[in-house]
């Protein structure tokens, strides 16, 4: 029968592709790591990956046997949390999945009061693309996501948690920057600027040109919300930036100005995002209703609709 640690090596080879990359992940030799998967293969009577000279891929039997294998350590790690849960010393690392058009606004002031909530548990942020850490989510790889909605799958349990304003900005040397107002025919053709194809961002300033008449810029794909400002700013063209980006710090050294669209608004919804039936549901509920109380506590002073 297969062991946990050999089953933990598996997994790892698949996530990594190659048996050097695999073992550092696991701080292990990596011939320590090849003979455990070949024993297993052994145990198991077929042949789970195939070495090539580049790395290692999974055989189709392997790709079954890796996806159970994940569920399987997936659901030893949900057990020794129930343990501790029970025991009332829940320590460890709970690993967040965040937007990096949200985290970085949002995030530093809640982790903090999160410490002190639960000052034996760390809370590991990292940003990424939210279809991507979707997929990591369901693999065991993050626990706790904070993305922006649609999001949908019968295996999560979604919590909407705040609305926020998605507000148009022009540059100095634009004509509308120093109009209190505009109607969408004064956008008809004009250019704004988005992240890559990949980001929820992107399909945002996709629809808000279909809505005003306007065109996405290709030719500019921004990394990061600071970079499609200074872009902005520097006369490129209009940018459609998230209400708490425009009132962090992070945005005060641009000189773009808001623009008052007649007759249109935009918004997105945000959503904590967990795996059904986490042994951590009632900490992830309450650790989402303590981030939904600081963004509204943020956007009370703008405006906006307190819950979606």
């Amino acid at each position: 029968m297969a062991s946990l640690r050999q089953l933990e090596y598996l997994v790892a080879l698949d996530d990594h592709g190659h048996f050097g990359r695999a073992a550092n992940a696991l701080n292990v030799t990596q011939p320590t790591l090849s003979q455990q998967v070949k024993q297993l293969e052994v145990r198991l009577g077929c042949d789970l990956i195939e070495r090539t000279s580049t790395g290692a891929i999974p055989t189709p039997v392997g790709r079954q046997v890796v996806e159970r294998a994940r569920q399987v350590l997936i659901g030893v790690d949900d057990i020794r949390k129930l343990a501790a849960q029970a025991s009332g010393g829940l320590v460890g690392t709970i690993r967040f999945g965040v937007t990096p058009t949200l985290g970085p606004y949002l995030m530093p002031v809640v982790i903090a009061r999160l410490h002190r909530a639960y000052p034996d548990v760390r809370m590991h942020v990292r940003d990424g693309i939210p279809d991507e850490q979707l997929d990591d989510l369901r693999r065991g790889h993050l626990d706790l996501m904070l993305a922006p909605l649609p999001l949908t799958g019968d295996d999560i349990e979604i919590q909407p948690l705040f609305r926020e304003r998605l507000v148009l900005v022009a540059p100095p040397d634009d004509p509308l920057f120093d109009r209190a107002s505009v109607t969408r025919a004064d956008l008809a053709g004009a250019a704004l600027l988005g992240l890559d194809k990949r980001h929820h961002h992107h399909r945002q300033v996709v629809r808000t040109a279909e809505e005003l008449g306007a065109q996405v810029l290709g030719d500019y794909e921004g990394t990061s919300l600071d970079s499609i400002c200074q872009m902005a700013a520097s006369g490129l063209g209009l940018a459609l930036l998230p209400e708490l980006y425009l009132l962090s710090d992070a945005s005060a050294n641009n000189s773009v100005r808001r623009i008052e669209v007649e007759d249109w608004s935009a918004s997105r919804s945000i959503a904590a995002v967990w795996r059904r039936g986490s042994p951590l549901e009632a900490m992830f509920a309450e650790i989402a209703e303590r981030i939904a109380h600081e963004a509204r506590a943020t956007l009370e002073g703008v405006g906006l609709p307190k819950v979606p």
